[in-house]
């Protein structure tokens, strides 16, 4: 008797379900299948982004497992599918991101070990960065014949110390010494990261006057130094300032209430030489070439005058990267205006996605840790998010040359500018918010008048300035360039001034960034209406980035200073005569834009000489808080009963044992393991580190603990 069967089979259906998802994501990448190639960079950065982000080498190398297995998969689906392929490179380039910083690499590793104290030593001068503003300067030196300093340290010295210093030049001196700062609250600034990839060990202040060799005041000063005080010489304040940072890269003479002006209002861009300046220089030069060589008839017929214009672009645009001191940023932006000369010569589009994406591999290859930086990761999310608004179907509609009168034309271009401008102000908003807990909301409009006044007037009044200071003649160039940079500091702080100009917000959770970042690069990068998924990714993040709490408390690494949320939404400081950095750090981290009170002046605050006392919180959720603020010993008998009746404890000094806090005592021991401290009162309460346990960066100096183990929480929190 035949039989039949009665049920489908369960591996049959999910083998179906299985090939209709290859067979779509198969014709998805075969209508994509230019755009492919768009994501190696983005794999390459993920990988570096792991190494950053996973804390051991036993983390590292499980995600290289797990890439392992990717790769497998991939070659699984079949070398000859476009998904196994892209699955099969994606998990190489991503495994080959993180592999490459495993162990000590030759950008970093050469800091050393850090130093701390005085020392007194000779030195080289490698590097001498003066800040006027500030009445500073800052040298990088290199010890001679010091084993136990670092190779290359950062000195700061004030005018006085450090006048007609030069580099190169053999110094004695003596310094206070310590190692590269890490953040100072959670999602801070990481300096001991950047200090470690640049080679600096150690950072500190000259203390006393330094000793020079015979006739060294008599050498004359590199070229970028002399022609940075040739042009605050011309200009002076903060103008000549940002006519100097144009010219030479040199920001020092800025003064600090303008460069937050320029930074609120959206114009910083402007002060570091990168893409727009070195466009500028190199689009200038390749046009005047072309001018000048088109007048020989000879290279115009044999059709030598696009490859000698590009050629003389090429060189002035190396040039002016050098002169403004070959930072990455400038180097990055030379290396892609060469990519887009090299287009030219070949007949092809000069300003691609596929050549944004060769300039990021290749300046990810070159620095691998420059992706972790904001100025690589502003920089290329503005150039992709142009590239991608200027290929779209309809913006090329829009922007193309029609019959049309010269006012509709201006006004067309007036609102492509604008238009642009808020495309790119939306992709750079979640990196200046993860970066800097800020953004400027009228960056957009402010842009608008400052790129044409900075392209078409002040840099080219500065360069027909300095051609014409050789004959005496540069003071007219140098008015037009000093009323011009007036007008856009004016325009600065006009613009930051403005209600609702800048949106702060406190810490962005990184796995929220990731999500943004992935969002957007998925809508920026494909073609197809697929690209709109990338809006679920991009409002996960952007929500998570809206609803991030308030901290209740801030605590820096040094456990000195303590901010408090206070009920109408500002911060109050434990120490009043705290600077402007800690002020500006510690409001950077709240995500707020006012200024920080006392909390001895608050009324809910008990306050002696040596401690202070409060409830944080609201409602139910209200915690006492014991913080420290005195210098004084204090017996641990006589500190036992208040530590015992507070929730928090708070100290930069080690506590003794006698001191417990109900739920959290912090002091320099358990400051030595967490770093600073961000806490969310609610319930349950959080505690947020800057470092993490077992971190195995190199940059991640060893801790010095001296057993005191009291900062663990010791229970449930009391109400």
């Amino acid at each position: 008797m035949a039989t039949r069967q009665l049920q489908t089979s369960i591996s049959g259906r999910w083998t179906r379900v299985r090939r209709n998802l290859i067979d779509t994501l198969e014709a998805r990448l075969e209508v994509e299948r230019e755009r492919i190639a768009l994501w190696l960079p983005v794999a390459l950065g993920a990988g570096i982004a792991l190494w950053l982000a996973l804390p051991t080498a036993m983390h590292w190398i499980g995600a290289l497992l797990a890439l392992a297995a990717g790769l497998l998969a991939g070659l699984l689906l079949g070398w000859q599918t476009r998904s196994g392929r892209a699955i099969a490179i994606g998990c190489a380039v991503i495994a080959a991101g993180n592999a490459a910083d495993l162990g000590p690499r030759a950008v970093g590793g050469r800091a050393g070990a850090g130093a701390s104290g005085d020392h007194q030593f000779s030195a080289q001068i490698e590097r001498v960065d003066a800040q006027p503003a500030r009445g500073q300067v800052r040298l990088i030196v290199r010890p001679h014949a010091r084993a136990d300093l670092p190779p290359q340290l950062r000195l700061t010295a004030t005018d006085d110390q450090a006048a007609m210093l030069l580099p190169g030049e053999r110094i004695g001196l003596r310094a206070r010494l310590m190692p590269p700062p890490t953040a100072s609250l959670p999602g801070g600034y990481d300096f001991a990261r950047r200090a470690w990839f640049d080679g600096l060990g150690a950072v500190g202040t000259v203390i006393g006057s330094i000793a020079r060799t015979s006739g060294a005041d008599k050498a004359q000063p590199p070229l970028r130094p002399r022609l940075t005080r040739h042009i605050h010489s011309r200009v002076e304040g903060s103008a000549g300032g940002v006519a100097a940072a144009l010219v030479t890269g040199d920001r020092g003479a800025i003064s600090e209430a303008d460069d937050e002006a320029m930074r609120s209002s959206g114009l910083a861009h402007l002060l570091s030489i990168s893409g727009l300046h070195v466009t500028a220089v190199v689009g200038f030069t390749m046009l005047l070439a072309m001018r000048l060589l088109a007048l020989s008839r000879r290279l115009a017929l044999r059709g030598w005058v696009l490859p000698l214009a590009a050629a003389a672009a090429a060189l002035a645009g190396g040039g002016y990267t050098l002169l403004a001191g070959a930072e990455v940023p400038t180097l990055r932006s030379f290396i892609a205006s060469l990519l887009v000369l090299v287009a030219f010569l070949l007949g092809r589009e000069a300003l691609t996605l596929r050549l944004v994406a060769a300039g990021a591999l290749l300046v990810m290859l070159w620095r691998p840790e420059a992706l972790a930086g904001p100025s690589f990761q502003l920089s290329f999310a503005a150039v992709t998010a142009i590239v991608a608004l200027h290929e779209s179907r309809w913006m090329k509609a829009y922007v193309a040359r029609r019959e049309e009168p010269w006012a509709f034309r201006l006004g067309r271009g007036i609102g492509a500018l604008i238009l642009t401008g808020l495309v790119v102000e939306a992709a750079l908003a979640p990196i200046a918010l993860f970066h800097f807990h800020k953004a400027g909301l009228y960056g957009a409009l402010a842009n608008v008048i400052a790129i044409p006044l900075t392209t078409f007037v002040v840099m080219p009044a500065e360069a027909l300035a300095l051609l014409f200071d050789s004959v005496g003649l540069g003071a007219p160039f140098w008015w037009i360039a000093e009323q011009a940079l007036k007008a856009l500091i004016a325009l600065a702080h006009w613009v930051a001034g403005a209600p609702g100009a800048v949106a702060t917000l406190p810490v962005f959770p990184p796995w929220g960034f990731a999500l943004a970042i992935f969002g957007g690069l998925w809508i920026l990068l494909w073609k197809t209406r697929w690209r709109r998924a990338g809006v679920v990714p991009l409002a996960i993040g952007m929500v998570t980035l809206l609803a991030q709490p308030r901290p209740d408390l801030l605590i820096t690494g040094d456990g000195r200073h303590i901010a408090a949320a206070r009920p109408d939404g500002g911060y109050a400081l434990l120490r009043d005569r705290a600077g402007d950095y800690i002020r500006d750090t510690m409001a950077e981290a709240a995500g707020v834009d006012t200024p920080l009170l006392a909390l001895a002046d608050l009324n809910h605050v008990e306050c002696n000489r040596d401690f202070c006392r409060w409830r944080q919180g609201e409602g139910a959720d209200r915690h006492v808080v014991l913080a420290s603020r005195g210098l004084d010993r204090i017996d641990g008998a006589d500190m036992a009963a208040a530590c015992a009746a507070a929730d928090i404890v708070i100290s930069d000094r080690w506590l003794p044992r006698e001191c417990a806090g109900r739920w959290l005592t912090i002091d320099r021991d358990s400051l030595a393991e967490t770093g600073g401290l961000a806490l969310y009162l609610d319930d349950p309460p959080l505690a947020v580190a800057t470092l993490r346990a077992g971190d195995a960066h190199p940059w991640r100096q060893p801790q010095q603990l001296s057993g005191n183990d009291e900062a663990v929480p010791t229970g449930a929190l009391a109400r």
